[in-house]
């Protein structure tokens, strides 16, 4: 399904100006093409590196970056399938993602493209988090482990399985998990095994979950859509960013 993105915007809310942007972003990773989203709040703002589900960066994502944005952060909604690639029938999501899920390092390189690109656009990649829904929510599991630079790591209803090999003794960054007990897809006990995994290596971590919550609890207009699990979970997501981003504020503002 194609989209149109609006054209960018200028708010002049303070003294002095600040240019407030939203804007596709094509941009090349080993050779291909890739169609990301980005919107600045600014040029010292924290960056968001959000992933998106085995949709591809839809509406949903875009929604979501601007809910952020509107908190005073800049997004860049990565694509990891590949520019016009948009998955539509079930075969097809599974085999975009399939794909990726069989070379880890391609999935790790996608986002480190995506990253690079933010930062050529002016995010801020030294104050950055990255998080993820469902398929993206796995693989930003696979960007903490890789050790990547981030603050913080947060998949919503991700897959939580480590891969064989794999450990989290190279994360830098502390991870937060939002999780539904009625998932079908993801096993309270991977959520188990993830929390040992991150207690084991010394991770700091929270992880919670939400009863009754299905698979994709915070889609919204989806049948699995769970109101109380989305807020309280969105909740706790933005007072986590606040904490985490509060003394950069703060340095901000006595500069």
């Amino acid at each position: 399904m194609r989209y149109f993105i609006p054209a960018i915007c200028m708010c002049l809310l303070v003294l002095p100006a600040v240019a407030l942007t939203e804007e596709n972003v094509i941009y090349t990773v080993n050779d291909s093409e890739y169609e990301g989203y980005f919107l600045s709040a600014g040029e010292d703002a924290p960056l968001i590196l959000m992933i998106h589900d085995w949709d591809g960066l839809t509406d949903y994502e875009m929604k979501r970056a601007r809910m952020l944005r509107e908190l005073g952060y800049s997004v860049f909604a990565a694509d990891l399938f590949g520019k016009g690639l948009r998955p539509d029938t079930l075969e097809e999501k599974q085999k975009a993602t399939g794909e990726l899920y069989s070379d880890r390092g391609k999935m790790r390189a996608l986002m480190n493209g995506a990253l690079k690109a933010a930062e050529e656009r002016g995010g801020n990649v030294s104050k950055a988090v990255a998080m993820g829904y469902c398929f993206g929510g796995t693989a930003v599991l696979e960007l903490a482990r890789s050790g990547a630079e981030f603050m913080a790591f947060v998949p919503f209803h991700g897959g939580l399985e480590t891969p064989e090999g794999q450990d989290y003794s190279q994360v830098k960054g502390e991870i937060l998990v939002f999780h539904g007990s009625a998932d079908s897809h993801v096993s309270l006990e991977d959520f188990a095994a993830l929390a040992k995994a991150l207690e084991a290596s010394g991770t700091a971590h929270e992880m919670i979950t939400y009863g009754g919550a299905r698979h994709a609890f915070s889609v919204f207009d989806s049948d699995r859509y769970d109101a109380k699990a989305d807020k309280r979970s969105w909740s706790r997501f933005t007072d986590f960013l606040e904490m985490l981003f509060k003394p950069h504020r703060e340095m901000n503002t006595k500069a």
